[in-house]
Parts: structure tokens; sequence; C-alpha cells
């Protein structure tokens, strides 16, 4: 997957260069498949993330939506067009798209960015998505895995998903894209949001930052730990129960966090799974479980957040619980069965 994503790195810098659409940088793994936690092997989908940056002439300003769901902070990527007569002075082939008049744009420069894949001034999510998929199967034939693996393109609106297949075995990837926040680990991707986000909004993503923590891990973590066992038994342990696997994940994160790397060896293993499971407990009769990154100041200096993620007021992931009854009684019951 990771050659695959070079090589398409490649070709997107070769295919996009003198155009106005978004230049795309290398793509990060993120989710359980690069974190190494994946439940099951057989149906692992490989999610990797697209930053994007502004072409010549343009330049991204992220708005935060207030307006939005309490629990979710979506962004709009805003689309100006920035001023280029001094580069155009200098002997580099452009116009600038504030200056000249439209009628010698339009005959002596492709359109720009505001023109083709923004709804008003705002990046859209779902048109972008269209121009990467016709993107990546427009490049496919120039790479050399297509040799041997065959594409198939997979329905989404606001991703680009695919799989690979050579006959004996497949990879499912799904593509997603962003903007960073500032020279942060944070972005705003196009991820799904809730029901019905419209195509102007960019959800917050913690991906990078949590594939991140869990590569600090690994890295001091000794080669016997199970740290990532652990994750994955409660992972496939919940599965029917109301609790999601982002919640096991961010109760084992922040035991990760608490809980030295020495002390997850295979001899501490039925005491780590007793923590994990005495956590969830705590959690689920509190009806509280505080987001791992927004508001923690006690990650790694690895992990590099925005000032208003790092010092924001945490939001609980059982919110649910805390505010409908049924919700909580649910919990509770599911965490008996458990």
């Amino acid at each position: 997957t990771t050659d695959l994503m070079d090589n398409y790195t490649i070709y997107f810098g070769h295919v996009l260069s003198n155009s106005f659409y978004p230049v795309l940088q290398r793509a990060i793994g993120v989710g359980s498949a690069f974190e190494g936690w994946s439940p099951r092997e057989q149906d692992v989908v490989y999610r990797v993330l697209i930053p994007m940056t502004p072409p010549r002439g343009h330049s991204f300003h992220l708005e935060l939506d207030t307006a939005g769901q309490r629990h979710v902070r979506n962004f709009r990527v805003r689309v100006q067009l920035e001023c280029t007569c001094v580069s155009e002075q200098q002997g580099e082939n452009m116009l600038c798209f504030l200056h000249h008049p439209e009628e010698e744009l339009r005959s002596n420069q492709d359109p720009s960015l505001l023109d083709t894949l923004c709804s008003g001034s705002y990046l859209d999510v779902h048109k972008t998505a269209r121009w990467f998929r016709q993107l990546v199967r427009a490049i496919w034939p120039a790479l050399p895995q297509s040799h041997n693996w065959h594409l198939q393109l997979l329905p989404s609106r606001r991703s680009c998903q695919f799989k690979v297949t050579n006959g004996i075995e497949s990879f499912r990837i799904e593509m997603f894209f962003g903007v960073r926040q500032g020279d942060s680990d944070i972005f705003v991707s196009s991820q799904p949001g809730y029901a019905g986000t419209p195509s102007t909004l960019w959800p917050e993503s913690y991906d990078v930052a949590e594939m991140k923590f869990f590569k600090y891990i690994a890295s001091r973590a000794p080669p016997d730990s199970l740290h990532l066992r652990c994750l994955q038994f409660f992972i496939r342990l919940q599965l029917g129960f109301v609790f999601s696997t982002y919640s096991m994940k961010t109760i084992v994160m922040h035991l990760l966090n608490t809980v030295p790397v020495s002390q997850w060896r295979r001899r501490h293993f039925l005491r780590r799974l007793m923590d994990i499971s005495e956590t969830l407990h705590l959690c689920v009769e509190a009806g509280r479980l505080n987001h791992f990154i927004v508001g923690n100041q006690m990650l790694p200096e690895e992990i590099v957040l925005p000032p208003d993620v790092q010092m924001g007021r945490t939001y609980n992931l059982f919110h649910r619980m805390a505010q409908e009854s049924a919700a909580h009684t649910q919990a509770i019951n599911d965490y008996e069965v458990l």
C-alpha cells in the first residue's frame, strides 16, 4: 500500500504541476492498519490521508463552523485568490487571477480552483472526491502496479475508495484528503461527519496525531510488549455491544499514556486487560470518556497540536450516555455481559 501511494504521489506531481488544482502531498497511513491493531486481517481497510496545499495564486483559510454539532469541530476551507503580478513580471508563465481581464484569463489560462472544486468561496468535499476518483483512474495505467493488479473503484461521496486484486490477494484502500492546521498534526479532512454533513464542511481529524502516538509507544516498548494485543482483544470482544471501536481505542491510549511501556510485557497481560476492563466500567458508570487528543496537555512533545486543540475543552465520547438514561442503562447492561 505504501509503495502504491508513493507511486501515485509521484504521478500526482507530474500531472498537476502546471494546474490550479490542489497540490497533493505524500500520503500518511492512518487508522488501525497502520497503527498495528487491525481487529480482522481478512477485511482490513488501509486508510491514508493525503494533505493538500493551495495551488499557485490561491490560499486556504480555515473557518470554524460555530453552528455545527457540539461534540464535533467542523471547518470550512475558504479559497482566496492571491495577486501573482510580481511572479508574472519575473517571467513565470501565469496570469494574475485578480488583475487580468476575465476574457484574457478564459482564453489563455485554465480556470481557478474557485471555478472547479468550490461551492461559492469554499472547497467542496464532494467535488474534490469526484476529481480525486477521476485522477486515480486516469493515472492507474501508468503505474507499475497496473501490470499485475486490477483496480476497482468503489462508491464513496467523501473519499476515494478502491480495491486492487491480482487473483490471489486483494487490498482495499480508502484515500481521504485534508488541509493541515498550520504546522501541526491536526487536519480538517474529508472523513464522514454527522448524518447530512454539508459538502463544504470538513470535520477536524486527529488520525495523524493518534497514529504518531502509537509510533511513539512502539519506539519505546519492549520487544514482547502486548499493548496492541490488549487492544485487539477488547476490539473483538466488544463486537455487538454499544461500545464503539474508537471508545476502546481511546481507553487504551489513555492507559498507554499513564502506565509505563515497560509494564505492558507478556507477564503483565492479565493485569493490563483488567485495567482496560476497570477503566471501561468507571467510564460507563460515570457516563464520561474524555477524548484523548483534545485538551490533553500530557501528550509526548513529538505530537504537535494547535493551541486551541491542546488547551481546548475536552469533549465526552460518552455524551449520549450522560444525556439519555436509556442509553446509560443499555451500556451498563452491556458491560455486565461483556
